[in-house]
């Protein structure tokens, strides 16, 4: 995917680094108090840092932080991670169709680049896989402006908020800069009626469930948000509509 001297040239490159761009500061501020809570809840640094540098998730980091330090068994660790990460078993099934055409080192590369707010933006913008070289190029070049820029501005301050925890109080609440730009991409997709209920449906059933362990209430509001929705298009005869080619 990711062979820049190919992409960030292209048109496309710049769209989506600009595009990611608009919401990079929230993004920046929850991977600074992420670096912060690694530290403040007792990792040392260097640890701190390996996982700030490997790990791109960070709603998994911090539901695995706390484990890591009560000594909890390493299935028990990767079993939250599991769950909490299952929403991008959805994001894979749709992007599936558009980086097949890439080798399998690229589709990996991407995989991991790809971010909650990589892959919104990406399908809101390219409805359906291109069908030809040109179409793919544009694709992958705002691909990898998107994500390129999103893993940085995660990265980066996630190694800085490691770096200066002791300076950082985690009384800011900077993360919360975070859910603010997650909302306001939520508000811009919910297009229409059924999406509205959809989104009601996840966070109703994600709350009524927050008691389960292993954040099992985010694979339950995903669930019930499908099944409802599948149900209703069903009994609506709800054809969904082919939006115009760009």
């Amino acid at each position: 995917m990711f062979f820049l001297p190919t992409y960030y040239r292209h048109p496309a490159f710049r769209t989506g680094f600009n595009e990611m761009s608009g919401v990079a500061l929230g993004i920046a501020a929850w991977g600074l108090m992420t670096g912060v809570a690694m530290v403040k809840s007792g990792m040392s640094t260097v640890e701190a840092l390996f996982m700030a540098l490997v790990v791109f998730a960070g709603s998994s980091q911090l539901a695995a932080i706390p484990l890591l330090l009560a000594g909890a068994p390493v299935w028990v660790i990767l079993a939250t991670g599991f769950c909490v990460n299952l929403r991008f078993v959805v994001f894979s099934a749709h992007m599936r169709p558009y980086v097949m055409h890439l080798s399998l080192w690229q589709r990996l590369v991407t995989g991991y680049l790809t971010g909650d707010l990589t892959y919104v933006l990406f399908v809101k913008r390219f409805h359906a896989p291109a069908t030809d070289e040109v179409g793919r190029a544009e694709q992958m070049a705002y691909l990898a402006g998107n994500g390129g820029i999103n893993w940085f501005a995660w990265t980066s301050t996630s190694v800085a908020g490691v770096l200066l925890a002791n300076f950082i109080p985690a009384s800011w609440g900077l993360g919360f800069a975070g859910i603010l730009a997650l909302v306001g991409m939520l508000c811009s997709l919910a297009s229409t009626q059924l999406r509205w209920v959809s989104a009601g449906v996840a966070a109703t059933a994600g709350i009524a469930a927050y008691a389960l362990p292993l954040k099992l209430n985010i694979l339950v509001a995903i669930a019930a948000a499908v099944a409802l929705c599948l149900f209703l298009e069903k009994a609506m005869g709800v054809v969904p509509s082919v939006p115009p080619k760009r």
